[in-house]
């Protein structure tokens, strides 16, 4: 097997999973700096510190970061628990979610741009991986195959439009 093939076949779930991990560490790496005080550091652009240190980076006094983080991990979680058992449930749970968190992400990044006047590079990467994970599930979702139950099609590959593999994996639902 060549390593186009293996990239060409690698689970979307796993995909999906390593951008909640990036995620996860981006919002990690800002909630424990926003809970111990600090301020993120930004580099020469200085956006950061100003987010931050701004209204709009808590919600109810919880460093907004804190949210994305439990956020990462709901989607890794169900991105994870996909892979392993097929189940189209955990895909639109990672569909859902990940749309959630698009929306209030595109609100946040509106306050950053004509509120706050300053842009995070951390928040923006945040958002970033956001968006892909959303799109990446999305298109699994809409190009999953149809007719049969919940969980019972064996899990698309990402190569050649995520035609189901071979092997079929049965779900536990």
């Amino acid at each position: 097997m060549t390593l186009a093939y293996r990239i060409r076949h690698i689970h979307p779930g796993l995909v999906l999973a390593f951008l909640d991990f990036i995620g996860l560490c981006i919002a990690s790496y800002l909630a424990v700096v926003e809970l111990g005080g600090g301020v993120p550091v930004c580099g020469p652009l200085h956006g950061c510190e100003t987010v931050a240190s701004s209204p709009y980076s808590r919600i109810n006094g919880i460093p907004v970061a804190v949210f994305g983080v439990a956020l990462s991990l709901f989607l890794m979680t169900a991105a994870l628990a996909w892979w392993r058992t097929g189940s189209t449930w955990l895909l639109a749970a990672h569909y859902v979610g990940s749309l959630v968190g698009v929306i209030f992400e595109t609100y946040f990044t509106y306050l950053e741009l004509f509120v706050i006047d300053a842009i995070c590079v951390w928040c923006a990467a945040y958002f970033v991986t956001l968006l892909v994970r959303f799109i990446l599930s999305a298109y699994v979702w809409f190009h999953r195959p149809k007719g049969t139950a919940a969980g019972d099609s064996g899990p698309p590959s990402l190569g050649d439009g995520l035609s189901p593999v071979a092997q079929q994996v049965p779900a536990d639902d």
